[in-house]
Parts: structure tokens; C-alpha cells; sequence
């Protein structure tokens, strides 16, 4: 098998794949994101993530900075609408190390209210910079609106009003809420024997009390497409025009990713890039992007132009669409696109990091890994009625949203 997979008696799942390298990468990930967070609450996974490090019952803030680093390795943690991970990488030879900084954090921050406030501070230098950049800030404006009076479409980051607000009661409320043993998973790539791996979680993570999570996530149902402008003093107009997705298990996700990878991916050869960039010279930042969450997803396509441009480039993005709706692709079209978009899948596999975080999410999503060969068999599957299909469920006029940051027009140079 490509992967071993093993279930601690809490709950938690190990699931890890053989790596030959010096280096190996290991992780804790949570199914809980921000999207569990309730209206008092917006931000607060995040700001968890940041304060999880400012202390445990063991350590003061710096040992636990200095607990991997001290040995040549790198830890990191991130927050996402759906997911919590805290990993690391590092030389092999110190996973009993690396798991047991991990269960520290995990089982006993102790959440000091000198560093909450501390850090309080530095995640509202993290807002402010944030609102710094438009062509960031529009992508979670943009989900705000198209998942309006829901969960999903709140910012990651949270308020500045809530922010202050929290501390370390309800910190640790949310976590005994939602970090719970049945919605993690430990996940592993590195040289080291199965058995060995399994010997180590159980020691770190087995002494973790069993909690089951007993409430459902609000399911998002729908709601209208918009058309917005925002005046906003930038250099540049900024617009986003996309529509509600697929989520991670729809069987049609696939066909998306590969619209995704044809429209505007990462490459220099895709549609946007030599229809609209190439041709006429209109945007350096043009791109899309395909996002699937667990019961639905969005689809977005990102401009970045002069203010002059800005409504000729959405005509033509628009455009593009519609020869997706209407087109189908030929034969070579169609190979030529499959064979792009696995070599991409192929050289981002390499990645042992990206592929231990894949693995983590796919275990909380399905409880099972879908390997790189499985992907690359459902994409040649898919042929051109599909590809036209899911551009007409998808691509409508009337799904479509747009969101646009431009010069108040009292502001405009003529």
C-alpha cells in the first residue's frame, strides 16, 4: 500500500507514506476553521493558532520555538474556513521530538493573558496589512458576499472589534467545543518504520481523552448573484468574477479543475493569459482559481488592471466563458489539457510537505488517501460534453457574480 493508516483508540487518525529523505514532514491537522466559529466568535481559530505557541504547561513560549529549530527543523501552522494544522519538518531521526512538541501544544497551552494580549496586537498588524493589499482583500470580500449570512463567507482573520474582545475563557471554551479526538488526524511523510510511528502517537497522542463532536456544521443553501463596485483609492482597479462550485466530493469537481487549469491556471499558455494578457496587454495579474469546501465551493477569476481597462477586461473574461459554454474542446485540446494539468498535479506531488497536508485533509474529508494515480485516472475520464456541461451548471450569465474596486469617480483622472 502507498499509505499506512492507523486509528488511535481516542479517535485520532495516523495516517503516513514512506519517504527515502533525510527530511521528514509531520503534522496535526483539526477539522475546525473558522467556518465553526460563531458570530461572537469570527477570527478566533485563527488567533488560537497564533497563541497555541505563546506557552504550555511545559515550556515557556521560546522552548517551544526552539524545540525544533534548536535541531536544524522548521515549524509552521496555518488556518483555513474548514481546517487547523500545526506541522513541521525536520530530520528524521527526530520524530519522537517533533510529536511530542506537537501533543504539548495540543493538550497543554496554557493561553497566558500577558501573550494573548501580546498577540493580540501582532494579528491586528496582520489585519492592517492584509486591508493593505486589494488583491487579497477582494477574495474574501468577494466569498463574503456570495456566501452571504453564512459561516463560509466570514474573513479568516476575523475584526479588529472581536479581536480585542476575546480571551482566554472562551479560547479554551472553542477548543473543548471543537477540537475534538474524532476530527483529528496526524499525517506523515517521512523515512521511518510504521511500526515505530505508531509506538510514538500512541505514547504522545493516545493519552488524550476521547471527545466526539456532536454538532453539524451549518450547510450553506444558496443565494443571489450581485454585481458590486467599491470605491477604493489603489493604483489599480481590482475585480473578481466567479460563481458558486462544486464541493470537494462532487463527482463533477475533477472536470472544474481542469476548466480551472485551461481558463487560467498556472501556467503562461492558458486562455486568460493569451487572449486577454498576451493579446492586448491589458492585466499582469489575471488568473483563476477553483476552491472546494466540504458542501459547496466557489470558482473565481482575479483581474488586476489600469482603471482604464478594467470594464474591456471583464467583457473579455466574460467572453472566454462563453466559448466554454458553448465550445466544445477538440480531441488534441482536450490531451493537451490533461497532460498539463497532471504534469502539475505530478510536480507539486514531489513536494513530500504538500503531500502530507493532502493527506491530512483527504483523511478528515473521505477517511482514506486518494493516491496521485487515482486522481490522474479520473481526469482522463473526462471528456468534452462533460467539460461543456459543467461550464453551462457553472458558467450561466445568471450565476455569475462580479466584484469590482475602483477609483471613486471624483477621484478619477481623465
Amino acid at each position: 500500500m502507498e499509505y499506512d493508516i492507523y486509528r488511535l483508540q481516542n479517535g485520532i487518525r495516523l495516517v503516513h507514506k514512506h519517504w527515502p529523505s533525510m527530511v521528514a514532514n509531520c503534522g496535526v491537522i483539526i477539522n475546525t476553521g473558522s467556518r465553526d466559529e460563531k458570530d461572537n466568535e469570527k477570527g478566533m481559530a485563527h488567533f488560537i493558532e497564533h497563541t497555541l505557541f505563546k506557552g504550555t504547561i511545559n515550556r515557556k513560549a521560546y522552548h517551544i520555538l526552539s524545540r525544533i529549530e534548536n535541531v536544524g527543523g522548521l515549524m509552521n501552522a496555518f488556518t483555513t474556513k474548514e481546517e487547523t494544522c500545526i506541522y513541521g519538518s525536520f530530520l528524521k531521526h527526530d520524530y519522537s521530538r517533533a510529536l511530542e512538541l506537537f501533543s504539548d501544544i495540543s493538550q497543554n497551552s496554557t493561553f497566558p493573558d500577558k501573550e494573548i494580549q501580546k498577540e493580540k496586537d501582532i494579528v491586528l498588524d496582520e489585519i492592517n496589512s492584509y486591508l493593505d493589499t486589494p488583491g487579497e482583500a477582494i477574495f474574501d470580500e468577494f466569498e463574503d458576499f456570495i456566501f452571504a449570512g453564512h459561516p463560509l463567507g466570514s474573513n479568516i482573520l476575523g475584526s479588529p472589534e472581536l479581536l480585542t474582545s476575546f480571551d482566554r475563557k472562551q479560547i479554551l471554551r472553542f477548543i473543548k467545543k471543537n477540537y475534538n479526538t474524532d476530527q483529528t488526524v496526524i499525517c506523515s511523510v517521512g523515512d521511518i518504520d510504521f511500526s515505530r510511528l505508531i509506538k510514538l502517537t500512541e505514547k504522545y497522542f493516545g493519552i488524550i481523552k476521547t471527545s466526539t463532536r456532536t454538532k453539524n456544521r451549518q450547510l450553506f443553501k444558496s443565494s443571489p448573484s450581485f454585481n458590486r463596485t467599491q470605491p477604493k483609492s489603489n493604483y489599480q482597479a481590482h475585480s473578481i468574477i466567479g460563481a458558486k462550485a462544486y464541493s470537494y466530493s462532487h463527482p463533477k469537481r475533477y472536470a472544474l479543475q481542469l476548466i480551472n487549469h485551461i481558463l487560467g491556471g498556472p501556467g503562461m499558455s492558458t486562455r486568460l493569459n493569451m487572449n486577454i494578457s498576451e493579446k492586448y496587454g491589458f492585466c499582469y495579474n489575471l488568473e483563476s482559481h477553483y476552491q472546494s469546501y466540504s458542501d459547496t465551493g466557489v470558482f473565481m477569476i482575479y483581474m488586476g488592471t489600469d482603471f482604464g481597462y478594467i470594464d474591456k477586461t471583464q467583457n473579455l473574461v466574460r467572453k472566454e466563458l462563453k466559448k466554454l459554454r458553448e465550445n466544445k474542446l477538440g480531441t488534441l485540446q482536450l490531451k493537451r489539457a490533461k497532460r498539463q494539468l497532471i504534469g502539475h498535479l505530478a510536480i507539486s506531488h514531489e513536494s513530500a510537505l504538500n503531500q502530507m497536508i493532502g493527506m491530512g485533509k483527504s483523511m478528515l474529508l473521505y477517511d482514506k488517501v486518494e493516491t496521485l494515480q487515482e486522481t490522474i485516472d479520473q481526469i482522463n475520464k473526462i471528456d468534452s460534453s462533460t467539460l461543456l456541461d459543467v461550464a453551462n451548471e457553472i458558467f450561466p450569465e445568471s450565476n455569475l457574480s462580479q466584484l469590482t474596486y475602483s477609483l471613486n469617480k471624483t477621484n478619477q483622472h481623465t
